[in-house]
């Protein structure tokens, strides 16, 4: 019998082609850059396992052109870019990268908190600019983050770590969550509000909730107009979390002191975006997994996911068949 093949959208950091160059014969594709739709539609007509990254749509045209698809491989925790119940419906697992990214997003999740709360970005373009020229009282006044309140939208392993963080800012944590996490709220000391009591009473608010239909725009104008006009807003979870042009809206008009955004709605976000050009608000280009450790680690446990289901384990890092089980 012929090994089987693997196609991977993407070349992965670390040992990760290794790893699969294991289990079967494995195609890459070379450009740095997304691979195109109608590519992969066609290479993986005869593949048992396919690696993705959160750049590729796997949904029931693309599984429909894969006949003997076995498993697909996620490098990311999230798997909104997957139809899972399609997948189930094939008999095809699905894996993804839980656990090893969680401190290092929960890490940007608070440098960007602490970056909007502290005007960093506009204090080093005031220096860049020449504008330094003396010490003054009242310069670029940011706000407070220890011994406030923080909201955390989505206690899951990212948003719990956030919530630890807080905790030892000195800061009253409070979480929304679909289900109450008694465990975690007696570990963290942290309680659980609806969503519109925690954008009402928190400083700083915190989003790292799974995109699913019920939390697309979950921050619409509604909501922003509910948070402080002193708060904080921080997106690491996915970027249609956010309503986009409601977001300008409370940005411009000062309905929020500021956001940091690490995911956006449009992803990549065009650099004449008003996003960009607003100086209380701060954009990073989904860094939050990005340091070669944790990238390293996601990719071979990608890969890892691959060489199990291919040969009939248990993957490491497998999800349900559906969203509800």
């Amino acid at each position: 019998m012929s090994a089987p093949l693997i196609v991977v959208t993407r070349r992965p950091p670390g040992r990760a082609l290794d790893i699969l160059a294991e289990a079967g014969e494995v195609w890459v594709w070379p450009e740095d850059r997304a691979i195109p739709r109608d590519v992969l539609i066609d290479r993986v007509h005869d593949a048992e396992a396919l690696y993705t990254m959160l750049t590729e749509r796997v949904d029931a045209e693309l599984l429909d052109a894969a006949p003997r698809l076995r498993v697909v491989s996620n490098m990311a925790v999230g798997v909104d870019n997957i139809d899972r119940e399609a997948c189930a419906r094939r008999g095809i697992r699905v894996g993804h990268t839980p656990d090893v990214l969680t401190e290092t997003t929960a890490d940007m999740a608070w440098a960007l908190l602490l970056a909007v709360s502290r005007r960093v970005v506009e204090g080093v373009d005031h220096v860049r600019a020449g504008r330094w020229r003396r010490w003054e009282p009242e310069l670029l006044w940011g706000v407070d983050v220890s011994s406030t309140t923080l909201g955390v939208v989505g206690l899951g392993r990212i948003g719990a770590a956030v919530a630890r963080r807080g905790r030892a800012f000195g800061m009253d944590v409070r979480y929304t969550s679909r289900r109450p996490k008694p465990a975690l709220e007696e570990a963290l000391g942290v309680s659980r509000v609806d969503l519109d009591t925690l954008l009402g009473t928190s400083d700083h608010v915190v989003l790292t909730a799974a995109l699913t239909p019920e939390t697309r725009y979950l921050i619409d104008r509604a909501a922003l107009e509910r948070m402080r006009p002193t708060a904080t807003l921080v997106n690491v979870g996915r970027g249609p979390l956010i309503d986009t042009d409601a977001l300008v809206t409370a940005l411009s008009e000062g309905w929020i002191f500021g956001a940091g955004l690490d995911v956006t709605d449009p992803e990549p976000l065009p650099a004449d975006h008003p996003l960009v050009e607003l100086p209380n608000c701060v954009v990073v280009p989904h860094l939050g997994s990005s340091t070669r450790r944790t990238r390293e680690a996601m990719a071979e446990l990608a890969a890892r996911n691959v060489v199990a289901a291919l040969a009939g384990e248990p993957m490491p890092a497998e999800l349900a068949a559906t969203r509800e089980s």
